[in-house]
This record gives structure tokens, sequence and C-alpha cells, in this order.
């Protein structure tokens, strides 16, 4: 008779279900969730409201409805983020990825409101364009097995170099127009907060090592108060709770044109926010296939379908904020969820809104280098596992790289192309991303034509041996911890080409 042993069993169903526990459902204390949870709400707020506030100012809206705009973004962010990090059947990746407004819309939204349409249009055009959106999610998620390393480590890393000229904006002060603009003052309070997060990092407690952006950044608006760069003045005007009123605004209103246009925006925003779950799955270390890609561009589109009820704009993920998991190491959802809870609470409490809002810009730069950087050195590691012997991986990084840095180096080269063009090769990201995937396609899978030799790339890749060096060497030499030995054991001499030409 075969009797089990019940305690065995059990231990083997304790590892299985340890060894399928994925990193990002790691659950933390509360405590440390909502701690780490605001570093993500801190890290991404200066670019969740700067949508809302630009194009605000476009629609001469006054004071308090702008007010009204960034608390509906802050509200609908927090809602987003839920929905992406917890995920309910069929909508979110359960990543942890924080969304917000994109800024890949802000200037259709400014075209939208400056032709006449006001935000009504605005409003209408991505309520549209987001149930088409939905629709095509799935198509979308399709495509991710055109998404090897070679792509994926190419879109990273442009991602993290995209996002290093807004941090140099923030550390310089954000508003171009300001006079204290790029002064030293600005500089050096980045350069503090950038010394304190590495300083931070080095100190041997995790806890603190973790929280070193957050704590920086306390830290750095400290510093801010006591030299006078800090404005807390505004904190107490304005009322302490309010709840976005559904279509406060207005009530959407539909034109062809301005849904078109959106239309386009959100493309683009799918290709990023299925790079950003790309992204963060490689940094996690966890799976992400196609199914859990549709369920994350669902949420995407799902947020951005009820956004304008409350008076925000299309959603997407936020790229800063996965650099933050970068540097953190925390990889758990929740604590994401927890910033979204934070948002969402942010967007009820306005008075809290407005003492973040009080962290000088000039701050947010300075951790902003670490963590968009962090982005980018996490590509580099994965552009690390591509093989480039005998292919054409290297043209491919090269080429891709290269033309999502155009509209980085040069933000003005398609301003003569049509608007829809522009729209989406204005992105350095998009850019990045639509060469890789059509060169990866041209190169890796459409072979016909290809040879092993086909490119000086190519060439340049592999380890290549000179034929008079094959001559040189006898039947049975070898080498062994770096010194060239022969058949009798005997170690061969080896010299520079300068002193053998001598012999």
């Amino acid at each position: 008779m075969n009797i089990k042993n019940p305690l065995k069993a059990d231990a083997k169903q304790r590892l299985k279900r340890a060894t399928s526990t994925r990193p990002e459902d790691e659950r933390l204390s509360i405590g440390s969730s909502f701690a780490y949870g605001f570093q993500h709400v801190l890290t991404m707020y200066g670019g969740i409201i700067a949508v809302p506030l630009i194009v605000g100012q476009a629609a001469g809206l006054s004071p308090a409805d702008i007010g009204i705009l960034i608390a509906a973004a802050l509200f609908m962010g927090g809602l987003a983020t839920l929905l992406q990090t917890i995920g309910i059947p069929f909508f979110g990746s359960q990543l942890p990825l924080v969304q917000g407004v994109s800024f890949a819309s802000v200037a259709t939204m400014v075209a939208i409101v400056s032709g006449g349409g006001g935000l009504p249009a605005v409003f209408g055009a991505v309520m549209v364009s987001a149930a088409i959106g939905l629709l095509i999610a799935p198509i979308f998620s399709k495509i991710v097995r055109f998404f090897p390393p070679v792509v994926t480590g190419t879109v990273i890393t442009t991602i993290g170099l995209t996002l290093m000229p807004v941090a140099a904006n923030w550390a310089m002060g954000g508003n171009r127009k300001a006079e204290t603009y790029g002064s030293t003052a600005n500089i050096g309070l980045a350069a503090a907060t950038l010394a304190l997060v590495l300083l931070l990092s080095k100190v041997g407690s995790a806890t603190i090592s973790r929280l070193s952006i957050l704590l920086a950044m306390v830290a750095g608006t400290a510093i801010a108060a006591a030299t006078g760069m800090a404005d807390f003045s505004k904190v107490g005007q304005g009322p302490i709770v309010a709840f976005p009123t559904p279509f406060h605004l207005g009530a959407p209103t539909f034109e062809i044109a301005a849904i078109i246009s959106m239309l386009i925006v959100v493309l683009v925003i799918l290709t990023e926010t299925m790079a950003d779950i790309l992204a963060v799955g490689e940094i996690v270390g966890t799976r992400t296939d196609s199914k859990r890609i549709a369920a994350g561009l669902r949420a995407d589109m799902g947020s951005s379908l009820i956004a304008p009820v409350f008076g925000s704009f299309t959603q997407s993920a936020f790229a800063q904020n996965v650099g933050l998991v970068a540097v953190t190491k925390i990889k758990s959802r929740y604590v994401v969820a927890a910033g979204g809870v934070i948002l969402v609470l942010l967007g009820l409490l306005p008075v809290i809104g407005r003492v973040v809002a009080a962290v000088p810009t000039a701050v947010l730069g300075g951790a902003g280098i670490v963590l968009f950087g962090t982005v980018a050195a996490s590509g580099i590691r994965t552009l690390a596992k591509v093989e480039y012997k005998n292919n054409m991986n290297l043209i491919i990084v090269a080429a891709s790289i290269g033309f999502g840095m155009i509209p980085i180096a040069a933000p003005t080269f398609y301003d003569k192309f049509p608007s829809w063009f522009g729209t989406i090769f204005h992105s350095g990201i998009s850019s990045a991303a639509v060469m890789a995937i059509l060169l990866n396609l041209l190169f890796n899978h459409l072979k016909a034509g290809n040879s092993e030799n086909q490119s000086v790339f190519v060439a340049g890749t592999g380890r290549v041996v000179r034929e008079e060096d094959l001559r040189c060497l006898a039947e049975g030499d070898r080498f062994e911890g770096g010194k060239l030995i022969d058949c009798e054991g005997k170690e061969v001499k080896v010299e520079s080409s300068e002193k053998a030409s001598e012999h």
C-alpha cells in the first residue's frame, strides 16, 4: 500500500505556492506601502498637473476652473492607477504602473481648443477615440512577439533618454518665462537633491535606501523653504474638500476633425503604454504576455473613456515611475495601488494637493535625473542580452535610438510635416518604437536576401582571427590561464608585433 506522507505533501504545496508567486504580488506593511506610494505620487505630480494647467490656460479658464481641472486629473489618475494595478476581469495589467493624464495629447487638445471647439470638443474627442482604442487594444497585444529584447531594450533606453530634457527643465525651475529660470539657485537646489539621493542610497539601512527619493525630496523642500525658494502661502486658499462634479465644465460635443486628430494620439498612447508595460515587466522580472498587455491597454482606454465625465483627459502609464521601480527595487503593485489611493484623496482634498504643489520644481529635477537615468540604464541592461553576432541587431539598435533622438535634439524637426505625422513622430518614444519594430521585421523576420556579412555592422560584431596568426600555431598548442602552452606543456612566449619584427 502506498501511504502518502501528509507533512511532505504539505511542504510541497507550500513550495509550489512560494515559487508560483509573482514578484509584483509582494505585500508590504500598510505604512511601507503608503510611504513608497507617496514617493510615486511625488515623482509624477509635476507631470500630471502640467496638462490641465496648459490646456486650462489655452481655454481661457479662470484660476478656480483650472483648479477643478487639476483636481479632476488627480482624482481620475488615482482611479486609473487602481484599475491598472489591482485590475478587474479583462482590465488592468496588475503591474506597478502609475496612470495619469497623457502629455502626448497636449498639443492636439490645445489645437482643438484654439480652433473654437473649446473643452467640450476636447472631451467628446477623448471619449470617442478612447472607445475606438478600447476596441483595438487586443490587436495591439497580439504583436508582442515582435518585441524581442532588441526592440524592448531599444524602447526602454529611449524612454529614459527622452525624459532627460524633462528633468533638466525641472532642475532649471520649470517655468521658462520666469526670471529665475536656469538660475544657479535652482540648479544648485536640484544638485543638492541629487546629492542627497545618492548619499541616502549608500546608507546601510535598506528602508532609508529605498526611500532615498522621497527623503531627498523632503529634505530638498526643507532647504528651499529655509532659503525662501518654496512658497506655502497659498496652501490655505481655497476649499479643503471638493468632489469632481460630472460635466462641470460642459457636456461633450463631437466634431469629426477633433476625433480624428485625437485618435492618432490614442494610437501613440497605446504604443507608449505597451512599451511601458514591457519595460516594467522586464524590471520586475515577470511575464508580460499578449493577454496581460491587452488587459493593460483596456485599462488605459477604459479610464480614458470615463475621464471626461469628471473633467479630465486621456490616461496613460507614466514612464518616470517605471524608473522609480528600478531605483527602489520595490516591485509590489500594491505599493503603486496605495499611490493611486493617495491620488484619489488629493483629488478630493485640494488642500493636500496644494501642499504637494508647493514642492519646488527644481527638487523634482534633482530626483528626476536619477529616475530617468535609471530607465535608460535598464534598457542598456536589456540590450546587453541581445546577440549581435552575424545579424543586423546592432544597426537596428543604432538606427532606432538615433531616430528616437531626433525630436529631442531638434524639437521643430517635424513642424513642416502633416500634423498627423508630426503627432506620431514628435514623440521620441513612439519614433524609436516604430523604427525598432519595422527594422526587426525587416531583418529578423523577413529574412529573404539576408546574408551573414551583408553590412559593415555585421562584420564588426563578431570575433575575427587573422589567417597569419593561425599559421603561427603548432599542433597541440592551447591556452591555459591566459598563457599559450605548447604540446609539451611548455609556455610559449608572447611578444608584441613590434618586438617580433626585430627578430
